[in-house]
């Protein structure tokens, strides 16, 4: 039986997922470093490595992969050309044909097949619509064999950045040039950041976007304003020495615990969230909005306060004909979508 490969490259973390013929997901490595400072020649040999080694844990070979998709961060043209992205170094990365790159890398490691592409966030909603309507089969999968429908879904991953993406009718909505659902670049109202500091991040070629609120780069631009403020000044983060991204990535934990800070920052992020979900749904009329990567493995009842926060700054933002809307939620695949997404799209 033929095997499949889904390769979703992100901005601090790769990842791999290998699925059979039969729609079957055999196994999701664990995320592995993308390397993206070291230029895409590391990242490629990376990703062949690392499906190299998941095939070894299947007991399968390499000449048994039909076909591989390729998931990364935008804006990028439908073959998989790279364009500057904010979360890939545009001096190493800005025009970088790495759908071919890997490709070639592929067949010079013993077989020569395709390799197609698919930008992050549309494979982050094509992975969620899969999983969530039975169209791949997996069985960590908490739909727990109930499947859900649906028309049209938009999903954004939060991350390093901000992805988005649309599904219509069980297919991705990529636009004519492959370049939709950037939800992470509308622009957001003053009220949505809470300092003035917080609007002075220029993510791409614009400040006051949603991913310069809602991404872990807006949370370390944020954290590091205020870490300087007298209220924060004796704060357990100010005593490490480690970098403010590494800082940052601790938020979540100490949001779990209560802490004050963190979880002003987390509940800024999730009412900016709510705030771009609202604009989505003005343009897309969705059956359902919803909202994956790492923030889908905050606490239980963090969990809960972000997505009533997301709900409360939606109602409260939204013409009264979009006040009705009650479908969001958390991805079912967790920080997995684009992976599986990407796995679905190479077995079409």
């Amino acid at each position: 039986m033929s095997l499949f490969v889904g390769v979703d490259v992100g901005g601090t973390t790769s990842t791999i997922a290998i699925g059979d013929s039969d729609r079957n997901l055999l196994c999701i490595s664990k995320q592995f470093p993308t390397r993206s400072i070291d230029g895409p020649d590391a990242t490629i040999a990376d990703i062949v490595n690392q499906i190299e080694i998941e095939l070894e844990k299947l007991g399968r070979q390499c000449d048994e992969v039909s076909g591989i998709t390729l998931a990364t961060p935008g804006p990028a043209t439908k073959d998989g050309i790279l364009l500057s992205t904010p979360n890939l170094d545009s001096r190493l990365w800005n025009r970088c044909p790495i759908r071919e790159r890997l490709q070639t890398a592929w067949a010079n490691n013993g077989k020569a097949i395709e390799v197609s592409y698919v930008g992050d966030g549309q494979a982050a909603a094509v992975g969620e619509s899969a999983i969530r309507t039975g169209l791949v089969h997996w069985s960590e999968s908490p739909m727990d064999g109930k499947q859900d429908e649906f028309d049209s879904l938009f999903m954004v991953a939060v991350g390093t950045g901000l992805g988005g993406g649309e599904v219509r009718s069980g297919k991705p909505v990529q636009g004519s040039f492959g370049r939709a659902g950037h939800a992470g670049h509308l622009m957001l109202p003053v009220h949505a950041f809470r300092y003035e500091h917080d609007r002075n991040l220029k993510v791409g070629n614009a400040y006051c976007t949603a991913e310069s609120a809602v991404s872990l780069t807006s949370l370390t631009h944020q954290l590091a304003y205020r870490l300087t403020l007298d209220t924060y000044r004796d704060h357990v983060l100010n005593k490490q020495t480690c970098s403010m991204k590494d800082k940052a990535k601790q938020l979540r934990e100490l949001a779990a615990d209560g802490d004050t800070l963190a979880v002003e920052l987390l509940d800024d992020q999730a009412t900016a969230l709510g705030i771009t979900l609202l604009m989505v749904n003005y343009l897309g009329d969705y059956d359902r909005l919803v909202i994956g990567g790492g923030v889908c493995d905050l606490a239980p009842a963090l969990r809960d306060r972000y997505l009533d926060l997301v709900r409360r700054a939606y109602h409260e933002n939204a013409l009264d004909g979009f006040r009705d809307f009650h479908e969001f939620s958390f991805s079912v695949c967790g920080d997995q979508a684009s992976v599986i997404g990407a796995l679905s799209y190479a077995i079409k």
